[in-house]
């Protein structure tokens, strides 16, 4: 049996998790990701050095993933609730903001959908402003 609380909303492939690693090295800080939901490049996951992207009350806390806080815009979150989220990579430039794209590669999100027990299992969310108050 699943213990309550305890699902993670996103995962992470090998892939990504290497270019974290190079990103963490390159620019020697913790990273943050934020997917608003905006247009073009705007629903790809982007990746920031902590702290370079405010999040408040309109963003959602979904978790970490490989020792980043992920957010995602209040709207988004609303129609990928039930979603299991996978952080990615694929070559290309996007044209974002995101700290990976002078690598010739951009994140992206591959997604399921969770089952009724998983969902009712799932690590709880946080408001951007009660992540953000917890820090100071």
């Amino acid at each position: 049996m699943t213990q309550k609380n305890n699902l993670p909303r996103v995962l992470i492939t090998e892939a990504a998790m290497e270019v974290i690693d190079t990103l963490r090295k390159r620019f020697g800080s913790d990273l943050m990701f934020h997917q608003s939901g905006g247009c073009c490049d705007g629903s790809s996951p982007m990746c920031f050095e902590k702290g370079d992207f405010k999040v408040g009350g309109s963003d959602i806390w979904m978790g970490e993933v490989y020792g980043c806080d992920f957010f995602m815009s209040a709207d988004q979150f609303e129609y990928w609730k039930h979603t299991e989220l996978t952080l990615d990579i694929t070559p290309g430039r996007g044209s974002s903001f995101s700290i990976e794209i002078p690598m010739g590669i951009r994140f992206l999100i591959r997604s399921r959908l969770f089952t009724m027990e998983e969902f009712e299992n799932l690590i709880p969310t946080k408001t951007g402003d009660e992540v953000m108050d917890s820090m100071f």
